[in-house]
């Protein structure tokens, strides 16, 4: 990824563009990949590697361990979340200067090879297990053919058997059925988990758009959007110590037993209830969001740059819209559906615009000004709240000449007299705005404070005295709604994550057998991806027009699921691996004395046990 933005810097056009686009996108999809499968290595394995480290008697150092591991992967988060936007935020590039994604993903990536050396070094420190061949092949195999020969016997006069997989006895050791009857129950308890996954996982979408219509100013500090999904990071790192060493001892303390089963019901219901705030926060931001046309329809505004009071007709008439508009103001926005003309007239001098051909479904501007004869430009609005928290300005040219507007954070801008710029971004705060005219004279002026999420039409109206006069027209308004009302929701939904997630990886390993510790690791992260397709299948097929409806059909889905959840986990009947395996370890013993002793065998160390090392 660090080659392909460097790539980027060194082969693209003065305009930010990669001069090759093909090997932007090859480079991006390699990089991709790699970290697939980088990713498809290790998480399944960390985890497990480390329970590995401990013995059978140290159950509580081991839970504490994954307590320990979940909080360094969200302290890694939340670096990341705070230092990769400063780090692309640094300028760089030959052609242009833009933002430094090589920078952004060089880091990390000699970040990652430090650990690696790391790691390497401390090597001869770690109990490893031994390979044992392809446990998975090993165990689809034995799946397949225990499925085989129950359906080759079906007919035929032989005795039931306590559990289907018990017909691969002809072929299969007893000891790795029984390890895979301990596998396939807990895979069939994972089932109604990816829903857990399918709403904690819209944090960084859904709940970030959420914060894009709302207010980040909180004092002395300035939040952007994205920079809410911090929080989450931030509260693992309260919760996870204070549930560890203050919660659940008190909840021991009390003679409760909130085994990992009725932990990870509490989570999901948890989840459940941080959507329903999302709902609630969302039903206050509807209620300052401004209304945007729907099919059929198109909101038009006037702004009159004329010297005197102009009228506004529309044809058909809609009922309240005619009227004056004075000098240098604008109207309101006039929804409009199958729009045929409007006419703005100027004492007895009129002039009649057609609307017929504009879009369905978008805001536009009638720019008019009284000359000679009535000019009026068009110019098409944006029908959304600005991305990311930013404030969508642009200008409007009253000046009988050329000028040039340099804007903070963008491009200048070149204005013909009477015409209307594009939009450009600036974020939060005052900004400097510098006026040249076509004798390279220069003004200036600072504009208001620009709040989060607005959008503003910007008239230079004199150039005078070195100072420069401008309107402004609101055409959005900034977001009201603070955003430390996700808080609640943050906090509930990673409440919910530290009793869920750090539980059932502690619970995955567990109620695996010795040889499958990875392979229930990775049934568990599967849970994640299913959790992801859950959203698009919900999402796409969702008829719902509001978000605070959408929210509460998530939240809806996951509490029938987390039910559901529950009634599995009261039949569920925990297991000791171990204990098992040792079984199966002292009847070998018993079988085949001499060879167990020849071996170096010990009880609780079986073939398909972990070596002590």
């Amino acid at each position: 990824m660090a080659v392909g933005a460097i790539h980027d810097l060194t082969d693209g056009n003065r305009d930010g563009t990669p001069d090759n686009i093909d090997v932007h996108i090859a480079m991006s999809v390699i990089g991709l990949l790699l970290i697939a499968l980088g990713t498809g290595g290790i998480k399944p394995c960390v985890s497990a590697f480390g329970g590995d480290q401990f013995e059978e008697n140290q159950d509580k150092q081991r839970s504490r361990f994954f307590s320990i591991f979940y909080l360094s992967i969200n302290a890694g988060s939340l670096l990341s979340t705070i230092i990769t936007p400063i780090l692309r935020g640094q300028e760089c590039g030959i052609h242009t200067k833009r933002e430094c994604y090589a920078l952004a993903f060089g880091v990390p990536a000699a970040l990652m090879v430090v650990a690696l050396v790391v790691f390497i070094i401390g090597s001869s420190m770690y109990k490893k297990v031994s390979p044992q061949g392809n446990i998975i092949v090993k165990v689809s195999k034995c799946i397949a053919f225990a499925v085989r020969n129950r359906y080759k016997n079906r007919s035929k006069s032989i005795p039931k058997r306590e559990h289907w997989m018990d017909w691969a006895k002809e072929k299969y050791d007893e000891r790795l059925i029984a390890q895979i009857k301990m596998v396939l129950k807990v895979l069939f308890l994972y089932i109604p988990l990816p829903m857990f996954w399918a709403l904690f996982d819209q944090q960084g979408s859904r709940w970030t758009l959420q914060a894009t219509t709302m207010d980040g100013n909180f004092g002395a500090m300035q939040i952007q959007p994205d920079q809410m999904q911090t929080v989450n990071p931030i509260l693992i790192l309260i919760l996870v110590p204070i549930f560890d060493a203050v919660l659940y001892p008190l909840i021991k303390k009390c003679k409760l037993n909130f085994s990992p089963l009725k932990k990870m019901t509490v989570g999901m219901f948890l989840a459940a209830m941080a959507f329903v705030a999302a709902a609630l926060v969302q039903l206050q931001i509807d209620e300052t969001l401004p209304i945007f046309p729907s099919s059929n329809q198109i909101q038009l505004k006037v702004i009159n740059l004329g010297d005197s009071a102009m009228n506004v007709t529309y044809n058909p008439p809609i009922d309240g819209a005619n009227g004056h508009i004075m000098n240098l103001k604008a109207s309101d926005y006039q929804t409009i559906e199958n729009p045929i003309s409007v006419v703005f007239s100027y004492g007895d001098k009129n002039e009649t615009f057609s609307l017929n051909g504009l879009s369905d479904k978008t805001r536009y501007t009638y720019i008019v000004k009284n000359e000679q004869t009535i000019r009026a430009e068009l110019a098409r609005d944006i029908s959304a709240k600005p991305e990311k928290g930013k404030n969508a300005i642009r200008f409007v040219n009253n000046l009988q000449e050329y000028i040039t507007i340099k804007v903070p954070e963008n491009d200048e801008v070149y204005l013909m007299p009477f015409a209307v710029s594009n939009y450009t971004n600036v974020t939060l705060g005052i900004k400097q705005f510098v006026v040249t005219n076509a004798t390279g004279a220069v003004y200036s002026t600072e504009s208001i404070k620009f709040g989060f999420g607005s959008s503003y039409t910007i008239i230079i109206k004199k150039c005078a005295n070195n100072n420069l006069n401008i309107e402004y027209i609101e055409d959005i308004k900034a977001n009201t709604v603070h955003m430390a009302l996700q808080i609640p929701q943050y906090f509930l939904i990673t409440a919910g994550e530290v009793v869920f997630s750090v539980t059932g990886l502690e619970f995955s390993y567990s109620q695996a057998p010795s040889n499958m510790k990875a392979v229930l690791q990775a049934g568990w992260l599967l849970t994640v991806a299913f959790g992801n397709i859950i959203v698009l299948i919900v999402a796409g097929a969702s008829t719902l027009s509001e978000q605070w409806a959408e929210y509460v059909l998530f939240a809806a889905l996951l509490v029938a699921v987390c039910i559901i959840f529950a009634v599995m986990a009261y039949f569920y009947t925990y297991v000791d691996p171990a204990e098992i395996e040792a079984q199966f370890d002292e009847e070998e013993k018993k079988k085949h004395p001499k060879e167990i002793e020849a071996m170096g065998l010990e009880k609780g160390n079986g073939p398909y046990s972990q070596t002590k090392m």
